[in-house]
């Protein structure tokens, strides 16, 4: 499936610093334990993403071939350009002149472009296939 077309080409511009609290204590997913006050330190969510800004770009998924790596539609995804794409790394990659996001697998010899969802079939990447990785995908921004 392939990615909308908002994509930011160019390095992303840093906005001035906004220092955000961060609390000490973790939040319990299981069962609740008592909130602890104590605020950690301020963090930038451009410092907690973005480890080389002039490598990074954010680009909008769309499609549900993703769903099992937890990459929904409308999810914000942080590509580094620097980072090398191996095995077991997730992807942006043109296919054909298409963006799309894939699992890089690399299967009895066979690299291929992995879905995470069966509705999807897998991509198997040969010389007549004209793909251009684009970067790694490092996190993804999910509304809930």
């Amino acid at each position: 499936m392939s990615l909308s077309a908002s994509i930011v080409l160019l390095p992303t511009p840093l906005p001035s610093w906004l220092p955000l609290p961060l609390f000490s204590g973790k939040v319990a997913a299981g069962f609740p334990s008592p909130a602890d006050d104590y605020i950690e330190k301020n963090l930038d969510l451009n410092e907690l993403l973005v480890h080389k800004p002039a490598a990074t770009f954010f680009v909008r998924a769309q499609g549900e071939s993703m769903i099992g790596a937890g990459i929904h539609p409308n999810d914000i995804l942080v590509v580094d350009r620097s980072i090398e794409a191996v095995p077991g790394k997730i992807v942006i990659c043109a296919l054909n002149g298409e963006l799309t996001v894939k699992g890089l697998e690399r299967d009895n010899g066979q690299w291929q472009l992995k879905a995470e969802n069966p509705a999807y079939a897998d991509i198997l990447i040969h010389d007549e296939l004209d793909m251009v990785i684009w970067g790694v995908v490092t996190n993804v921004i999910h509304a809930v």
